[in-house]
Parts: structure tokens; C-alpha cells; sequence
């Protein structure tokens, strides 16, 4: 079998097992969200932080958790890195440095595990298992947390409560991401994923010095690592290591673990708004783009410009001979148009316009799926500007889901699509400007800028992943990457939890004869055109000094 058609069947058989898992898992998870029944362990939790579960909050209020949370989170992994010196199980790594733990605190904590360090040669034992596959797990129930809240905004009405955040946050983490992560771990370790606390072993020599491994928990941290949109991996090489990912049928199972419960929170959001047609509107959307965004791929990286290219029967630089280039398409499509950030092969030795596929699938806002909850919340918000953009055209007070958009809800949404782009922006332009971030590039003209592009794209859209030519362990990048991270984790969810509490308040307006079908392909037609006009008015400049330029040169 051919290439092309081994990359089609990936996809088909990836297409199936989401849509075989979509309604059951969707539903489920909804219920979860629903009940007023908590577990015993759950309880012994609420006590045990001293919350009160049968409180309801505003808006306010939930944020106020999510932001104490998310810094608690932040100073606890700071000082478990500053200390691992003297841990045990450290592997005789010293501690880590104030920037780069900085860093990668506020990276695992807003979801995005962007490293700039080799997690083999840098991290012990406690530091990986206490401080980032914790946070694997919590930054995304924090995610499916505010997107709940958002739905909850929706279906409710005349209240200003969204929700308890810690019981939304305990429940995402203990009947949702625990137990699907656990059940993924096994099936990773079945198929040869190692999973020990051993030390550091040499394995034999390399270019006249020894070569040490050293081994860890990886296939638990793997499994919630794509689960949970995180993408932070155990080896510096990620999801191309063989101790990650060792076989075609694991690298398409990661891949549907990235992708599975963003398409299926649609299902969850239909269900908890009483039409499962409103979530299918919104998962077409997503599905519309996903597949588009590999065919793309596909076909750049399958294009045979050259000879080289030619008797390789494809653009192979970079890739894994394991997966190809059609699970390394689907696996880079996937991973940057979710927040997940892991990959299995490495993105700056795509082809140019291949390489600037993946930055645009994060300058999408990482909405086709996205990342867990994260990616719900971001279509909603697209979905609210498509909205109101269709009532400017006929003449009509917009309306979605009963709800009246009005100046307040509008305004925003417009500030949360912009604050992402300005972070990316003005962030990249002050390194390409000041006279020393440049000298971490790899290399120079178009392809240097891309990858102080896509650095910061990958930050603060929360994805992770890196072009794999930037030399980000420095003080400046680890410094301005962190803020990056932490502004457009935290200042977004400000304003969706406003306008979750704005919605709530509302009483629902009747179904008319004049009211725009949002759960009909026209609407989804248009929301796919919104999006992708959004995103080429904002970034097509950036886009045509970096890979565009590359990739036509």
C-alpha cells in the first residue's frame, strides 16, 4: 500500500473511533455536570479544601477560584522545582533555575507544558509525577470547568450562577480525566510504553561517550499528557521517542485521545442546552476544518518538489519512519488545532506552507476541536461574533440560543478574540527588534522569523508544541514566554466567565419566524467563515513575512 492511501485509511479509522465514542462519552459527561449527587471521595475533597459544594456562584466568584487555584498551582511547581536538589528520586539532577522554573510552572499550570529543557536531563522522578502530571490533570478539568460554565450561561436563566468551580473542577478530575487516563496508560503499557521509577542506565557507547536513559512513569503521564490537551513530554524527543510512542497503532491512539473529549464536550454542550442539534452544528464546524486543515497537510508534505523529495516519495525531514508522513500530518494537524502540543515529528523541518499550516491552526485560537473545554469555550465565543454578524446583515437583534447578543456580550467576545493575537503580535515584535533574542535562532530570514512566531503563537494560545529551531532556554524567552502563557490562559477566561454570567441573567427570548436555524449547515457554513476571515485579517501579515514566504520562495 501506498503512502496516501495508508494516510487516508489512518484518518478514516480515527474518523470512526471519535464518532463510535462521541454521543456515549458526550452524554456522560454532561450528566457528570449535571447531578446533584457527589461521590464519597468527592465529599471527603470538598472537606478536606473547605469548600462547600451545594454553594452556587456568579461569575465573579468562579473566577476568583479559578485564578486562586491556578497560582496556587503556579508557586507550588515553582518551589518543587527549586527544591528538587534536594528531593529524593531527583536522579541526581540539581535544582532547576529561577527562569526556566518560572517557565515551566506557568506552562503546566495554563495547560500549554511548553519546555524548553530536555525533561530526560532536567527533571526527577517527584518533579515529573508530583508537580507536572498533577497539573496534567487539573489545568484541564480547570479547562472543561469555564467551558461548562459558559454552557451553563446559556441554559440557564434569570440567575447570575454558573456553577461551583470546585465542584466542577473535583468532579472533571475524578469522574472524567482519572479514569479515562487510567484505562489509556494500560493500553499504552500493552503496547510497550515503559512505566517505572528506575534510575539512569547506560546503554552502551555513542560517538565515543556512553549513552544513558533514564527511565519514569511515562505511560501514565503519556496518557493524560494527550487526554488532557496537555502535550508535555517525559523525553525531550516527545511523542517521536520510542519510550512515548512505540508503534503506528499508539500514535493513532494518541492522536484520539487528543481528540476525543473536545469533540465530544459538543455533544455535552447540546445536551446541557436541550438540542443536540446545536452541538452537532458546532462539532461540524469543528470536523469541517480538522479535516480540512490534514487534507492541507497532506498534500503539502506529500508534494515532490526536487528529486531528494521525489525518491523519498515524500517530504520525510523530520518525520519518524514508523508513522510516515500521513500519521505525522494527522498527528501535527492535531495536535496544533488543539492545545495539545505534543508531536511525533518535528514541525520546522515541514515544508514552508507545511510549517505554516500548523502555526494557523493555533492562530484559529485552537477552536477545530481544541483543547479540553478550552476549545468549546473559543467555538462558543466564534459562534457569538457569527451570530451577530448575521443579524447586522438582515436587519435583526441577534440571538443565540435564545439569548439576546447585545453591546455587552459582543463587546466581550471582541476582546477575548483580541487579546491572543496582541499578545502574539507584540510579543514576537519586540524579539525580532531588541538586539538580542534573534541570536537564538537557528536560522535566518524567513524561516528564523517562524520560528520566533510560532514560539509565541504556541504560548499564548496554551498549545506547547516548538518549531524545534529556537533555543527558548533563555532568560528572555523563558521570561516573556511564561507571561505570554499565563496572559492568554487567564485574561480570556475573564471574559468568558463575564459573559457566561451575562447570559445567565437573561430570561429567553421566543422562537420566531425571523430567527436565525444556528443548528442548520448554513449557520455552521457561516461560522467556518467567520473563523478563517477573523484569523487571515489578523495574522496574514506575520504570515507573509514567515512561512508563506517561505513556502512560495
Amino acid at each position: 500500500m501506498g503512502p496516501v492511501p495508508a494516510g487516508v485509511l489512518q484518518l478514516l479509522a480515527l474518523m470512526g473511533a471519535l464518532a463510535l465514542v462521541h454521543v456515549p462519552l458526550g452524554s456522560y459527561m454532561a450528566r457528570v455536570y449535571s447531578s446533584d449527587r457527589h461521590l464519597r471521595v468527592e465529599k471527603w475533597i470538598y472537606k478536606g479544601i473547605g469548600a462547600d459544594p451545594g454553594t452556587g456562584m456568579r461569575w465573579p466568584a468562579y473566577l476568583r477560584g479559578v485564578l486562586a487555584f491556578s497560582a496556587a498551582g503556579v508557586l507550588f511547581l515553582y518551589l518543587l522545582q527549586r527544591l528538587q536538589g534536594v528531593l529524593p528520586g531527583s536522579l541526581g539532577f540539581s535544582s532547576v533555575g529561577p527562569a526556566q522554573s518560572f517557565n515551566t510552572a506557568a506552562s503546566f499550570v495554563t495547560n500549554t507544558n511548553w519546555q524548553s529543557y530536555y525533561g530526560e536531563q532536567t527533571m526527577g522522578h517527584v518533579v515529573q509525577t508530583a508537580g507536572l502530571a498533577v497539573q496534567n490533570f487539573v489545568s484541564a478539568a480547570v479547562g472543561i470547568a469555564v467551558a461548562v460554565a459558559l454552557v451553563r450561561g446559556f441554559a440557564r436563566a434569570r440567575t447570575g450562577e454558573i456553577g461551583n468551580f470546585w465542584v466542577d473542577l473535583v468532579r472533571g478530575t475524578v469522574r472524567i480525566l482519572v479514569p479515562m487516563a487510567a484505562v489509556a496508560a494500560v493500553v499504552l503499557v500493552a503496547c510497550g510504553a515503559i512505566q517505572n521509577f528506575s534510575g539512569i542506565h547506560e546503554v552502551g557507547q555513542f560517538m565515543g561517550g556512553s549513552q544513558q536513559w533514564n527511565g519514569g512513569a511515562v505511560a501514565s503521564q503519556e496518557a493524560i499528557k494527550e487526554l488532557g490537551t496537555n502535550g508535555g513530554g517525559y523525553f525531550n524527543a516527545n511523542s517521536a521517542h520510542p519510550f512515548e510512542n512505540p508503534t503506528p497503532f499508539t500514535n493513532l491512539f494518541e492522536i484520539f485521545l487528543i481528540l476525543v473529549i473536545p469533540f465530544s464536550l459538543t455533544r455535552t454542550f447540546g445536551v446541557m442546552v436541550g438540542s443536540v442539534r446545536q452541538g452537532y452544528a458546532i462539532l461540524a464546524t469543528m470536523g469541517t476544518i480538522w479535516v480540512g486543515f490534514i487534507a492541507l497537510m497532506m498534500w503539502t508534505e506529500f508534494a515532490h518538489h526536487g528529486p531528494a523529495l521525489q525518491a523519498a516519495g515524500a517530504s520525510m525531514e523530520g518525520k519518524e519512519l514508523r508513522f510516515g508522513v500521513g500519521g505525522s500530518s494527522i498527528f501535527a494537524v492535531s495536535t496544533t488545532l488543539t492545545s495539545t502540543g505534543a508531536v511525533d515529528s518535528f514541525h520546522s523541518s515541514f515544508t514552508g506552507l507545511g510549517g505554516g499550516i500548523t502555526m494557523l491552526g493555533m492562530m484559529l485560537g485552537e477552536i477545530a476541536p481544541g483543547g479540553t473545554g478550552s476549545g468549546l469555550y473559543g467555538m462558543l465565543i466564534m459562534a457569538v461574533i457569527a451570530v451577530f454578524i448575521a443579524g447586522l446583515m438582515v436587519g435583526r437583534t441577534p440571538e443565540y440560543l435564545g439569548k439576546k447578543i447585545g453591546s455587552r456580550q459582543i463587546k466581550l467576545a471582541a476582546v477575548y478574540i483580541l487579546i491572543t493575537p496582541a499578545l502574539v503580535l507584540v510579543f514576537s515584535a519586540a524579539s525580532m527588534a531588541l538586539p538580542t533574542p534573534p541570536h537564538s535562532m537557528l536560522n535566518s530570514g524567513a524561516h528564523g522569523f517562524s520560528e520566533v512566531l510560532y514560539a509565541f503563537t504556541s504560548a499564548a494560545n496554551n498549545n506547547g508544541s516548538a518549531f524545534a529551531g529556537l533555543n527558548a532556554n533563555t532568560d528572555w524567552f523563558n521570561t516573556m514566554t511564561g507571561l505570554a502563557m499565563l496572559l492568554g490562559r487567564f485574561l480570556p477566561m475573564v471574559f468568558v466567565l463575564a459573559l457566561a454570567g451575562s447570559l445567565a441573567e437573561q430570561q429567553p427570548v421566543p422562537v420566531t419566524v425571523g430567527t436565525l436555524r444556528t443548528e442548520k449547515p448554513l449557520f455552521a457554513g457561516l461560522l467556518v467563515g467567520v473563523i478563517l476571515i477573523i484569523t487571515g485579517l489578523t495574522y496574514f501579515p506575520a504570515l507573509a513575512l514567515g512561512p508563506l514566504a517561505e513556502g512560495l520562495a
